[in-house]
């Protein structure tokens, strides 16, 4: 009886991941929409920015490899940005002015939206920050990292979507 149940228990696991994973943004796929508010007011919607090579960058001020990309992702904005591209900063459970604050201890030429309840994170299969969201021109996935990221790997990833 032990192993029979121990067997179910792992079969309807696997069919929740399945079922979960399927609500999960994927490389090749498009990129789930969504419309957030920004730090700094208004609203921003992501397929506004269909035709333009587009860097996710999930952070929050607490979180000690957000702090250390910050000027790396900020430099690699500023070097592509008459490329066609564009570096969206998505600030997590975090307040406006938070997301502020970290735009301006580092100078950050590009714009945060706030999400405060975290909503964002899930579609892209976010488990921590930070997280990095690569989407070529068409509006498609490219790629999706969890975890810190060096400078090159940065750029490289950037330079394959544009």
């Amino acid at each position: 009886m032990r192993v029979r149940s121990g067997i179910l228990g792992l079969l309807f696991t696997l069919a929740l991941s399945a079922v979960a994973s399927a609500d999960v943004a994927q490389v090749g796929h498009r990129a789930p929409d969504f419309n957030a508010p920004l730090s700094n007011g208004g609203n921003l919607k992501l397929s506004s920015l269909h035709g333009k090579a587009v860097y996710l960058n999930f952070f929050a001020n607490w979180c000690p490899p957000c702090n250390e990309e910050a000027p790396d992702v900020n430099a690699l904005q500023k070097k592509y940005k008459n490329r066609n591209f564009v570096v969206v900063g998505v600030d997590e459970r975090e307040s406006a002015s938070r997301a502020n604050d970290f735009l301006h201890k580092y100078g950050l030429v590009y714009k945060a939206v706030v999400d405060d309840s975290g909503s964002l994170m899930q579609p892209y299969g976010a488990i921590g920050l930070p997280v990095h969201v690569f989407i070529d021109r068409r509006g498609n996935i490219k790629l999706v990292r969890n975890g810190e990221m060096s400078k090159p790997d940065i750029e490289k990833a950037i330079r394959s979507i544009l």
